[in-house]
Order: structure tokens, then C-alpha cells, then sequence
């Protein structure tokens, strides 16, 4: 704990907040397990937000038009740079981010051109997310995996449309609530 303490003093000034009173007083209610859980969690996203691109975040074109826009739906929340990047830092500490990733891959697959990168890139994509057992496995039911099993042999853009579909309204009741009501966010939004 106290190599943790130390380190938040890396931290921008409007980040420490992350790593300080809230964790330790969620910490001084937890058995000693919890407690190596907790800190491993907390540390990797501390360490996350740390990369540079939320250092000076607020000197770099994070403002408050644009922070406040994040609240109002997840759409516009992905629709911000930083936005997605906060979501997914926020999704990792809760080792939940194979479903952002996946919505994220699915964006870019479609701007694809070459049918045959489409299609090397969407046999990729279903190994990685989509069969069952797979790495990153996202939540999908059999329907819809069957459904882009198929889709696979005709390929085209939409091939994971419905998978995509379903993701996101999985983030968007889910996650996307629990982001609202974070350290992570609270500490943002209350440095702007």
C-alpha cells in the first residue's frame, strides 16, 4: 500500500484522486484477500491512466462541453477520443473490456475496402470474439453467433452487425451506468 501512495504522486494533479481516500477507505472494510485484489485492480488502472494521453488532458482539448456530453448517452461518450479512452480504462479495471474492444473492431472492420482483408479480417474478429471458448469471448447468444457464423461465408460490412447490436446495449444498461457513478469519472469531471 504504501509503494501505491507513493506512486499517485505521478499521477496528474486531477488524477490522484483515483488512488487515495476512496480506495483506502474501501480497502479498511475488506479481508485481507480482497484487499490483494482490490489494490491489483486499482493499481493496473492507475498505471492505465497514467499513459500520456490523459496526462494534460486538460491542456490537450478535454473540455467541459465535451465532458458534460459523455453523461448524456454512451454514443456520445465513444464519440469522444478521450471518451472512449476513460470507458475502456474504466471497463478494464473491471475486467470487462473484451465487449468495447469488440464494438471497437467492429467500427473498424467496416471501413474495410478489400474484400479480402474483409474477409481475413472478419474470420480474425470471429475467432477472437465470437466462437464459443473463444479469447475474448463477448456475450452473445447461439442465435446471433450462428447468424454471423453464416454471415461469414457471404462477408460484407454488416457481418457482425447484429453481435454489435447486442454489445452495445449490454455497455449501455450495464456499464455504462456504472461508469456514470465512478472515482474515474467523478475525478474528471470534478477537475474540469
Amino acid at each position: 500500500m504504501r509503494a501505491q501512495n507513493q506512486s499517485s504522486s505521478s499521477l496528474p494533479c486531477h488524477m490522484s484522486s483515483l488512488v487515495t481516500s476512496p480506495a483506502k477507505e474501501r480497502l479498511s472494510s475488506m479481508d485481507t484477500d480482497e484487499k490483494k485484489q482490490a489494490t491489483v485492480r486499482e493499481g493496473g488502472l492507475k498505471s492505465r491512466l497514467q499513459c500520456r494521453s490523459f496526462q494534460g488532458s486538460r491542456t490537450r482539448g478535454l473540455c467541459f462541453e465535451e465532458l458534460s456530453q459523455w453523461s448524456h448517452s454512451l454514443e456520445k461518450l465513444i464519440a469522444s477520443k478521450y471518451g472512449t479512452k476513460v470507458f475502456q480504462a474504466f471497463l478494464k479495471s473491471e475486467f470487462s473490456d473484451e465487449n468495447m474492444e469488440f464494438w471497437l473492431v467492429c467500427e473498424e472492420y467496416k471501413k474495410i475496402r478489400s474484400s479480402y482483408r474483409m474477409t481475413c479480417k472478419a474470420e480474425k474478429i470471429f475467432k477472437l470474439y465470437i466462437q464459443v471458448e473463444a479469447p475474448r469471448e463477448i456475450n452473445i447468444d447461439h442465435r446471433t453467433r450462428e447468424l454471423i457464423r453464416r454471415n461469414l461465408k457471404t462477408g460484407g460490412a454488416g457481418c457482425f452487425d447484429e453481435a454489435q447490436r447486442i454489445v452495445f446495449k449490454l455497455m449501455e444498461g450495464d456499464s455504462y451506468p456504472r461508469f456514470l457513478r465512478s472515482d474515474i469519472y467523478r475525478a474528471i469531471r470534478d477537475s474540469i
